[in-house]
């Protein structure tokens, strides 16, 4: 598809990780970004292509285009979850709740619930996520069928499956003819992997000269029992054992040391704050303003559905930031443009999607359009801190993958209706309650 966006307003990158605002026009063409630019550029560049044919023009009224939300950390298919396990302390949440229940899932099941996740995604903007779960093959497949783009990681631990599984789900997902899915090794904690299980994940890792990613110093528990097994934090250990010579990351990182942001730095890995899971979970509040003081780069990530309960990313953006203020008791840190730096560009690199981060032509057509004509978006006194402070998921008038409209003014451009997605994520959690 060809599609000509014009009397736009374009959300382009600036100095460093800020960005302005340029009046013009974007055109795609298949899953690129054909031109980006200025009203004065666009006119320059038609007169030089006047053979130019569009598949569909569309007029942004001046609303703003900007590149989708990275959601860089996400288990899709827990969607079947949401507000199921609740109100509870995190280890009752997870090993009575949660562990019990996925045990159930079927490959089909995943299928079914990926497509629950990706419509909501695609509500909030997002055109990516970074997802940690069960049969990823399958959950590749859904992506594929759904047009949405997915990395996935591995959450290999002590039950099930085994590092030959991972190493096959690995080959599977990256040798599928898809450049919307790929895979990055991880597994998924240290308190639920053995160390011959995470000296098997090191091999692996350098093996593919991969990145390695987990949940990391999600809890206070967890650095300390970690410490009582090893004599190390989680960083250090994973550090220890070789798995960062590719870089990589953590998921949360919310108790972390002063040697833990050392080797964060020194390893250029990528800390995924979760705010909204963090806060409802009462793990803690991650430290933001360090990690960007320091210099490490920061993502940002939903979590699943069954510890957040909603994937909206502007929830996220916005827990981002003023908990950071409370965290430090000062209401000037971490401005609202370095938030929505980690929510578009920096999640990209983070899940080496580096052709996705801006909307710059050549890069590829991950899109959404937001409604500036909504009452939360004025008056226009710093359209930035508006996204990030204001914005909500009714302000999301298109969101856009790899050139394909998947989602605009409220409808859906999927291969199956709403309704029928819905009636199957119901009939697998009913199937669950009469086990």
């Amino acid at each position: 598809m060809n599609i000509r966006f014009n009397n736009a307003r374009l959300l382009m990158p600036g100095e460093g990780h800020s960005f302005k605002i340029v009046e013009g026009e974007l055109w795609t063409k298949d899953d690129r970004i054909a031109f980006s630019g200025t009203k004065e550029e666009a006119k320059k560049a038609l007169s030089e292509n006047e053979m130019l044919v569009w598949d569909e023009v569309i007029d942004c009224k001046r609303n703003l285009l900007m590149p989708g939300f990275k959601d860089a950390h996400t288990h899709t298919a827990m969607t079947f979850l949401r507000s199921l396990a609740d109100d509870m302390p995190l280890s009752d949440w997870l090993y009575k709740q949660v562990f019990p229940r996925e045990d159930k899932l079927t490959p089909d099941d995943i299928y079914w619930l990926d497509f629950l996740g990706i419509m909501e995604y695609l509500t909030s903007g997002i055109t990516s996520n970074f997802d940690m779960y069960f049969f990823p093959p399958m959950n590749a497949k859904a992506s594929v069928d759904a047009g949405f783009r997915t990395v996935q990681t591995s959450g290999f631990n002590n039950f099930g499956s085994t590092i030959e599984d991972l190493e096959e789900n690995y080959n599977i997902v990256n040798s599928m003819d898809s450049d919307l899915v790929s895979f990055i090794v991880g597994y998924h904690a240290e308190y639920t992997t053995s160390m011959e299980r995470m000296e098997g994940v090191a091999r692996l890792a350098e093996k593919f000269k991969s990145p390695v990613f987990l949940h990391n110093a999600e809890t206070k528990s967890e650095v300390d029992e970690c410490i009582e097994r090893w004599g190390k934090t989680p960083t250090e250990l994973m550090d220890s054992l070789g798995m960062y010579e590719y870089g990589g990351g953590g998921y949360h990182c919310v108790w972390m040391k002063d040697k833990d942001y050392e080797i964060m730095k020194k390893r250029n890995l990528y800390a995924v704050t979760n705010p909204c899971s963090n806060v409802k979970l009462a793990s803690g509040i991650c430290d933001v303003k360090r990690f960007l003081d320091e210099k490490i780069p920061l993502a940002i990530g939903t979590d699943g559905a069954a510890s957040n309960n909603a994937l909206d990313f502007f929830r996220e953006m916005y827990l981002t930031a003023t908990l950071a203020k409370v965290k430090h008791m000062d209401a000037s840190v971490v401005d609202a443009s370095e938030v929505l730096y980690s929510a578009v560009s920096e999640g990209a690199h983070c899940m080496n999607l580096n052709d996705c981060d801006t909307i710059e032509a050549g890069k590829k057509a991950d899109i959404i359009m937001i409604d500036m004509h909504k009452p939360n978006m004025q008056p226009e006194n710093n359209i930035v801190k508006n996204l990030v402070y204001a914005g909500s998921k009714d302000n999301v008038k298109m969101t856009m993958v790899n050139g394909q409209i998947l989602y605009r003014d409220g409808q859906f451009n999927l291969m199956y209706s709403p309704e029928e997605i819905y009636a199957k994520a119901n009939e697998i959690i009913n199937r669950m309650r009469n086990c």
